[in-house]
């Protein structure tokens, strides 16, 4: 069938020496850009809500959970980083090992998972500038109608995106110093103010939710099985790790940068573990902190942890974490600025969306249409849509596209066994497969209106792709050219 055509692994390989884009990323690039897209809204502030309405302090185990799925993931991540280099990262490998219909689909659902991420953040941003400087809620944080701070901040980083990765990553680098700087802080003077009373009980007895929320805010797993709506508990710490998985997507975004790295082979997997080790350490030791120091019922939701600081009359510390956590956003909203340029580049340079997406900026080197156009659709959505609603739907696009990844792991390592791999995953398929199993069981811990989102969303998809996708895709006028294409792609 045509929508299973796949491209051919050496072809995908050849064209890097003829990319537009610039290889001018090292190493320690890509451990800026790793750290600075992961640690964001997952502990400035999802860690916070979650504890709040679902966890309690077991937020904490809740991180853990996610970081062991999230290394799963890396884990397949780094093979095929590393193997296939490339600027479509997952949307690529699904390309050259289960065929079109699925790289359209991972394609779809990453611009989701990066768009909906910076609008996330963007939303954070906005609230602990506001808690910094004191601006009026009206126009920054979650009470604002229309959040003007969120929309101009994305405006000014997709400036910067624009004009260049080598910009992009020495501005992040500088963000993701102020970052790390501002989480140790908190490690460290935060320990002294944890009340033991407050981390007791750990994992909070389960309990119906307060708010009597309907079939459609149930976690899937709990309405498939007919089981009594329920908040806290272990049901609850699961929930909470499907959501704060949040917090670890982004170290997929290094993915995208092979086609701009100068050795890619090597530094791949290197910034895709090494940034999700050190960014899982931070979010466990933070959360612990945050719901030792507060009493988790009584946790603020828009500036969780300078708020926590305040009630212990540590005010210069809050100020601090305000400017960090403002300061770290930033790094977060650049790194999925540019990851969003790179998939649509990709998918443009294949056909599969308008071939205008897939040039880059004859001067700057940059997929300058794509970023423009998706930083105008974070804008429209970080404007007007609250953060619990986006982050579900990040959440489960980025734990779909991980299955994918897992998926194509054991099947292009049969298609294509003599590839050279500098880096692969221990005890395949049983750990891709087990990757893919954590990674689906997670998703089912996801509302049920989030799931009806995300199909709605993955419908619009397929009517893209076979309106226009299917037949304009490169493959499709390879075929037409050797006249080998199926029936019903002629």
């Amino acid at each position: 069938m045509g929508i299973l055509r796949t491209l051919d692994v050496d072809e995908v390989l050849e064209r890097q020496d003829s990319s537009e884009l610039k290889r001018r990323l090292r190493g320690r690039d890509l451990v800026g850009f790793g750290v600075g897209i992961i640690i964001g809204t997952g502990i400035f502030t999802l860690a916070g809500v979650e504890a709040k309405h679902h966890a309690g302090p077991a937020v904490t185990l809740s991180f853990v959970i996610g970081a062991v799925v999230a290394g799963l993931a890396a884990l397949c991540y780094a093979e095929l980083a590393s193997s296939v280099p490339t600027a479509g990262s997952a949307y690529t490998y699904a390309f050259a090992t289960l065929g079109e219909v699925f790289a359209w689909i991972i394609g779809w659902d990453l611009l989701l998972e990066f768009a909906l991420g910076a609008a996330v953040v963007s939303r954070g941003w906005s609230g602990y500038l506001a808690n910094l400087m004191g601006l009026p809620p009206e126009l920054f944080g979650e009470d604002a109608t229309v959040n003007i701070g969120a929309v101009l901040i994305i405006a000014v980083l997709t400036v910067v995106a624009v004009t260049g990765i080598r910009q992009s990553a020495l501005f992040t680098n500088v963000l993701v110093l102020v970052k790390v700087a501002v989480c140790v802080l908190i490690l460290a003077i935060g320990v002294f103010f944890i009340s033991g009373a407050n981390l007791t009980p750990f994992i909070p007895p389960a309990q119906p939710p307060s708010d009597g929320k309907d079939v459609l805010h149930q976690p899937v797993v709990q309405a498939g099985l007919g089981l009594e709506q329920s908040v806290y508990g272990i049901a609850g710490m699961v929930t909470a790790a499907a959501i704060v998985f949040f917090a670890y997507t982004g170290f997929e975004a290094l993915a995208n940068l092979g086609e701009e790295t100068r050795n890619p082979r090597k530094d791949l997997r290197v910034g895709i573990l090494g940034a999700l080790g050190v960014c899982a350490l931070l979010y466990i030791g933070v959360s612990l902190v945050l719901t030792g120091m507060v009493p988790f019922v009584n946790i603020d939701e828009g500036a969780p942890l300078a708020a926590a600081f305040d009630s212990v009359g540590m005010h210069w510390i809050g100020a601090l974490i305000s400017l960090g956590a403002v300061t770290g956003l930033t790094s977060v909203m650049m790194v999925e600025l540019v990851t969003i340029g790179r998939i649509g580049f990709a998918m443009g340079r294949d056909g599969l969306l308008p071939k205008a997406l897939g040039t880059a900026h004859p001067r700057w080197g940059t997929p300058h249409r794509m970023t423009i156009g998706g930083a105008t659709l974070i804008a429209l959505l970080a404007a007007f849509v609250p953060i619990t609603e986006l982050s579900d739907m990040v959440s489960i696009g980025a734990l779909s596209a991980m299955i994918i990844v897992a998926i194509a792991v054991p099947v292009l390592r049969k298609r294509r066994p003599d590839l050279p791999r500098p880096f692969t995953v221990p005890f395949s398929p049983v750990l891709p497969i087990l990757a893919a199993l954590a990674c689906l069981y997670l998703m089912l811990n996801l509302d049920v209106l989030t799931w009806i989102r995300f199909a709605a969303w993955l419908a619009l998809g397929l009517v893209i792709y076979f309106g226009y996708g299917r037949r304009h895709s490169r493959l499709a006028a390879k075929d037409r050219q050797e006249g080998t294409s199926a029936p019903g792609d002629r």
